[in-house]
């Protein structure tokens, strides 16, 4: 590693240059030494190639643009920290954009914790729209759930967090066997506090978010987040030798009612019925899986059975 290199910025991005050219420009106004970060850009099998996109910020900002086939964002991320060359990773996606002083949070954050999961405060950037606007309030109570004590923090979203390449790549680094983008993130987290690392909440590492929803796209990434729960739930037990765990039910009644406390401009009562939409895709989703995966495993056991039938024959 480029021992004067701090942060390396990793970005996986597929099929959103507009986005991704926000992204950067944001961090081309960042109130940090640019000599001491380097950008990975891991393009996931986009359509349109990015050299031109990129080559438009070169002369500003260290880039490395790597191509890979389209497998999705975990093994990107994944991709991206093989390459990087920083003491630190910093993860954010294409559809975000920093703060100034992004990284001055994160600097601060490892001089007083070198070993700590640091994760920030994520502010939605499309608040007239109603969906992205109870999306990213859902994860503000999920924070507020399990980071309420930032120095014991257990869930941040992989938007906006960062960590020590060295301890990264100890602990595995993201599990690739998720077949959605949801739930890897939460994966990473309760991974790595089974590690007995810490992890601090950090609200003054600042991103925007560009999530752009419609009812249709609420419910499918409400739907995903209850498939990936389900695979969490499965890599957990079976990595605790435990069963799985709910919440009590005073989180969802806390849920439902969080966003009357929310200091959101959509209507509080359409918010909070869109809380219990999600909650309803959410489960749907968990228990699908659920069925397709024992099914799935029947038939696996089934094809077996009747292998070994005919071998004894």
């Amino acid at each position: 590693m480029n021992q004067n290199l701090l942060f390396s910025i990793i970005i996986p991005t597929y099929n959103r240059p507009e986005r991704l050219k926000t992204c950067l420009e944001s961090l081309v106004n960042l109130n940090f030494p640019l000599e001491q970060l380097e950008v990975v850009i891991v393009d996931d099998g986009s359509n349109q190639p990015l050299d031109e996109l990129i080559d438009n910020f070169n002369k500003q900002l260290s880039i490395q643009l790597i191509r890979q086939n389209n497998a999705g964002p975990a093994t990107a991320r994944n991709t991206g920290a093989n390459q990087a060359k920083g003491k630190y990773l910093v993860f954010t996606d294409d559809d975000c954009q920093v703060d100034s002083n992004w990284l001055q949070a994160f600097d601060k954050g490892f001089k007083q914790n070198p070993d700590a999961l640091l994760g920030g405060y994520t502010i939605n950037a499309l608040s007239d729209n109603l969906y992205s606007e109870a999306s990213q309030l859902l994860v503000d109570y999920l924070y507020h759930y399990y980071n309420n004590n930032s120095e014991q923090a257990s869930f941040f979203t992989s938007n906006n967090f960062a960590l020590s390449k060295e301890l990264f790549e100890q602990i595995g680094g993201f599990n690739t066997s998720f077949p959605l983008a949801a739930g890897e993130d939460r994966e990473l987290c309760d991974r790595w506090l089974s590690y007995d690392y810490p992890m601090h909440y950090l609200p003054t590492a600042i991103i925007y978010h560009s999530h752009q929803l419609s009812l249709k796209k609420f419910w499918k990434q409400h739907f995903n987040y209850g498939c990936g729960a389900f695979y969490f739930h499965q890599v957990r037990s079976q990595r605790k030798q435990e069963s799985i765990k709910v919440e009590p039910l005073s989180f969802y009644f806390k849920l439902l009612t969080y966003p009357f406390s929310s200091s959101s401009n959509q209507s509080k009562l359409f918010l909070s019925l869109l809380f219990f939409v999600s909650q309803l895709a959410n489960v749907y989703g968990f228990f699908r899986t659920r069925f397709l995966y024992k099914s799935s495993f029947n038939d696996n056991l089934n094809y077996l059975q009747v292998n070994d039938k005919k071998q004894a024959t």
